[in-house]
């Protein structure tokens, strides 16, 4: 799907009224957004370059953009728990996904960490449990990122502790309850130097991954954990906003040694 030049039928767009109200819809010719604030025909958008005001049938201004990432994530419809994007960029760093990586993901819940590695140029196979979260997260990733996105994420209804099918990945990304019944297997499935990474929200889930690692060929095993605080700025009032975004889950990385 296009991300640059004029607004297009058939994509997501983010409309933004003067209270800074953020809604979610997708351009359909004819179509039209309806709220408190009155309609607004997606017609006036179709066609046009981001960034232009709106004024709706009862006279609230709009201002329409496409979403980013972080918008999309925050506002799409949810089957699971979604993976915040304060963690998902930090993902994408600690399990090194590059263009054309050949990723093994699990737990695919809602599709938010899946279209952040597909943005990134990863190959993903993604094995998930539940078939409504596995067709919820393709259509999450064909939303945002258009039906040839769909082309680099093949998806399985499957159970990844049972075993995987796959060799030679270069990563292997978990976003499971018990993802040390995953190492055994991965050891098999992740070329030499591969990364495993697994996001977990609690820390007796992190101490007994590592200590899988210990009787296991990963090493250089490392865990964070990322807090978001923003900051308020207004003319000489600066300071810490009063509300920050903190624990959300664990991201534990190793890579896949020799004997």
């Amino acid at each position: 799907m296009s991300r640059s030049g004029v607004l297009q039928a058939g994509e997501p767009v983010l409309l933004i009224d003067r209270k800074k109200r953020r809604y979610l819809i997708d351009l359909e010719e004819g179509g039209e957004f309806h709220s408190h604030s009155g309609v607004l025909p997606h017609d006036e958008l179709i066609g046009k370059p981001e960034g232009e005001t709106y004024r709706s049938s009862r006279g609230m201004v709009f201002i329409a953009i496409r979403p980013t990432i972080t918008d999309f994530v925050l506002k799409m419809p949810r089957g699971a728990q979604v993976v915040y994007p304060k963690d998902i960029g930090p993902i994408l760093i600690q399990a090194d996904i590059f263009p054309g990586a050949r990723v093994l993901e699990s737990g695919l819940g809602s599709g938010a960490l899946s279209m952040g590695m597909l943005r990134a140029g990863a190959d993903i196979v993604g094995y998930e449990l539940r078939e409504d979260f596995e067709q919820h997260a393709r259509t999450a990733v064909a939303r945002f990122l258009g039906a040839e996105a769909l082309e680099r994420y093949r998806t399985q209804v499957r159970d990844v502790y049972a075993g995987i099918d796959e060799t030679d990945l270069d990563r292997i990304v978990l976003d499971l309850p018990e993802p040390w019944q995953v190492v055994p297997h991965a050891e098999t499935a992740l070329r030499r130097g591969g990364i495993f990474l697994a996001y977990t929200p609690s820390i007796i889930q992190v101490s007994q991954l590592h200590e899988a690692f210990e009787d296991s060929r990963f090493g250089m095993a490392e865990t964070l954990e990322v807090l978001h605080r923003g900051w308020y700025l207004n003319g000489t009032a600066v300071r810490p906003d009063h509300r920050m975004v903190g624990h959300t889950g664990f991201l534990t990385h190793a890579r896949l040694l020799a004997e």
